[in-house]
């Protein structure tokens, strides 16, 4: 389910019209996410650690309200929820694009996603059987240690949705800690709700499912 906001009184509105003029709409950083009690959790639950972290960072995303605005044509729309399409690796070095439902069951997401996984992995298919406007883009590139990262774009089709990625998680003075580079459309956010979405993503990753 969606809802149409009402831009005329949005308080972003001139910065929403300011934004999306541009041929390039989206900024990115690369911050530090510290994984070391999540891989405690992860270990604990008996999960993939890549399956608990993008829990946690999906269900943040639901909670930081403008990562689950899209645009759509002239109009802007908030999402009740967003699911996440992730790259799914397969031993043959190639990968497919998913899509995990997100629940605020971990149980639920966790069957979902390993479903899923599955699926991918015993097909070639590159495209997912779901899809849709309410989703965050995800990738892994558990080979490297990156600081910065930049994302293939396809110009002419208008996309909005937030683009995230994890990185290799190295170990640095006992602490576990990855890269995690996140890209946002600017005319629906600014650095705030990145940042809010960055704290909240950290909390879960150390509080646990």
């Amino acid at each position: 389910m969606k809802q149409k906001l009402d831009l005329e009184h949005w308080p972003r509105r001139q910065h929403f019209e300011f934004f999306r003029q541009f041929e390039e709409p989206y900024f990115g950083v690369t911050v530090t996410a510290d994984c070391t009690l999540a891989y405690e959790h992860a270990k604990a639950y008996g999960v993939s650690l890549f399956i608990y972290y993008l829990y946690q960072s999906l269900t943040a995303a639901n909670e930081i309200e403008p990562f689950k605005y899209r645009i759509e044509g002239d109009d802007l729309f908030m999402y009740d929820t967003v699911n996440a399409a992730p790259t799914i690796n397969r031993p043959d070095g190639t990968f497919g694009f998913g899509y995990f439902n997100y629940s605020s069951s971990f149980e639920t997401f966790l069957n979902g996603a390993e479903e899923e996984i599955e699926r991918i992995q015993s097909t070639t298919d590159l495209m997912p059987a779901t899809s849709g406007q309410n989703i965050i883009q995800y990738s892994a590139l558990p080979w490297l240690n990156f600081t910065s990262l930049s994302h293939a774009r396809m110009f002419r089709y208008l996309d909005s949705a937030p683009k995230i990625s994890f990185g290799q998680i190295t170990e640095q003075e006992g602490l576990k800690l990855m890269p995690v580079s996140i890209h946002v459309h600017h005319a629906l956010m600014d650095g705030l709700h990145v940042g809010q979405y960055v704290q909240r993503f950290q909390d879960l990753l150390n509080i646990g499912v």
